[in-house]
């Protein structure tokens, strides 16, 4: 047994070392047979997301076709975890090795094994924007308050006023050589509340007005988002600067769809917390060897039977209820209306837990890379010296990027606010995801790769720290065609 500890917390370690013990002293009580326990690798972590799909302890295999290899691998996440109960969780994982099909009793499946980016969670992503009024009003709060700091870093007066100001010293050297354009575009993708737009132009009207440059009746405010509610609501927010805005249905991970009428013209795109809201895929090195993550999600078998009684659902027709609930939307899942129908959703997506395997492959040729990744890249950012690690490919992110880029004025630039990984080492140093923020999907976004990714198709890539904040974990993607 090989014992990887991936992430403590300071304050934790004497649960870590609680652990551990509890761990040797299974392996020396001959509770795990021989064959598994040289194979078996456990990895100790701290899963910051309070919600999650993870259990406190959880089996992964690694597959090939329908062979079932040697590699065997036990997650346990020490947040979670109940040291009483450690032992008997530990136990019982080992023991569910046998078929093949660990839990299978436990769990009640709502789909079959895929890639991580096609997972059902996605939808359930889909089915909070889409709904996002239903959820508040059942929760009591704006989704903007289940930020770690109850706030988005998005509307950071200081860091709103700084993006103006240097946005205006672009305008006025464009100006100086006789290449401003008469209208100037700048678009924002993911419009949240639309504070951050108000802002935005509130500080740009006055810095206008203070130097006499009349730059603000030209501007062209796009604001981009697929989520109609979001729209609306943005809308009303950037109410004084209505005549400059335009408010359009954008899919983030393809804006050049929707916005090919402004290739090469747009002068600033921003974008917040949108790269870490987007489908990803996952890769796994261990003992040097490939492996593609694929996931199956699930309720725990008590859990599932738990809510089909109190929403009167028969048992056997709950994966369907949530199918149903992901196809039509909580106003007609359930035969009492709209709130016991948005109950049923909260309930399920909170009970909503994924089941992982690892899929060999031979190279990064077979793995289903983000549109317009060369697998040469691919193979070059992952080198050959990392044995263990496993890392996200961003594949929404990397394909919002590429989709993104062509509309930018030769002088224009690309800035996005997000949990960026900068480089390739750090995801060993703690849990990047996926993890729950309210009704969504929440990703650490692969920086190191968009970086690469970015100088391929011809532009410069740098990341600064969101200094705005004390602690933030976010940081600043700035991108420009390079010279």
């Amino acid at each position: 047994m090989i014992l990887h500890i991936n992430h403590i917390q300071p304050q934790r370690a004497a649960l870590a070392s609680s652990v551990v013990s509890t761990l040797v002293s299974i392996a020396g009580e001959e509770q795990i047979p021989p064959r598994i326990l040289e194979n078996l690798n456990v990895h100790l972590d701290w899963v910051q997301y309070k919600a999650n799909f993870r259990e406190a302890v959880t089996l992964r295999r690694a597959t090939r076709g329908e062979e079932l290899l040697p590699l065997i691998e036990i997650g346990v996440d020490l947040r979670q975890l109940d040291p009483e109960t450690l032992k008997d969780q530990f136990v019982n994982a080992i023991k569910d090795l046998g078929d093949g099909s660990p839990c299978s009793q436990r769990r009640m499946y709502l789909e079959p094994f895929k890639p991580m980016r096609s997972s059902l969670i996605w939808r359930f992503n889909d089915l909070f924007w889409q709904h996002l009024p239903l959820w508040e009003a059942a929760s009591g709060k704006g989704y903007e308050q289940a930020l770690p700091s109850g706030k988005s870093d998005a509307n950071h007066p200081e860091a709103v006023a700084d993006a103006v100001a240097d946005f205006w010293t672009l305008l006025k050297d464009l100006e100086n050589h006789k290449q401003l354009p008469p209208d100037i575009f700048v678009l924002e993708i993911g419009v949240g509340t639309g504070k951050r737009a108000a802002l935005w132009l509130d500080r740009f009207r006055a810095l206008d007005d203070e130097r006499g440059t009349q730059y603000y009746s030209r501007i062209r405010f796009l604001l981009g988002d697929y989520s109609m509610p979001t729209l609306n609501r943005a809308m009303e927010t950037v109410r004084q600067h209505r005549e400059l805005g335009s408010f359009l249905a954008v899919d983030a991970l393809d804006p050049f769809k929707s916005l090919s009428f402004l290739r090469y013209k747009v002068l600033s795109i921003h974008l917040t917390n949108v790269y870490d809201n987007l489908p990803t895929d996952e890769i796994a090195v261990r003992d040097g060897k490939l492996y593609f993550v694929e996931v199956r999600s699930y309720v725990p078998a008590a859990t599932a039977a738990r809510i089909s009684e109190a929403f009167g659902i028969p048992l056997t027709e709950f994966p369907r209820t949530v199918n149903r609930l992901l196809e039509v939307g909580p106003q007609h899942v359930h035969p009492s209306g709209t709130e016991q129908g948005v109950a049923f959703w909260r309930s399920v997506w909170d009970a909503i837990r994924l089941e992982e395997r690892f899929v060999a492959i031979q190279s990064i040729l077979d793995a289903p890379l983000p549109a317009g990744v060369k697998p040469g890249l691919l193979e070059n950012f992952v080198g050959e010296g990392v044995m263990n690690q496993r890392f996200q490919l961003s594949s929404g992110a990397v394909e919002s990027f590429l989709n993104t880029v062509p509309l930018l004025h030769p002088r224009g630039y690309l800035q996005v606010q997000d949990i960026f990984v900068t480089k390739l080492e750090d995801y060993g140093r703690m849990f990047r995801g996926p993890g729950k923020m309210d009704g969504s999907v929440v990703n650490w976004v692969n920086g190191a790769l968009l970086a690469q990714v970015g100088a391929q198709a011809g532009y410069d890539v740098h990341f600064a720290p969101f200094r705005y904040r004390q602690g933030s974990r976010t940081s600043i993607l700035y991108t420009t065609q390079r010279e």
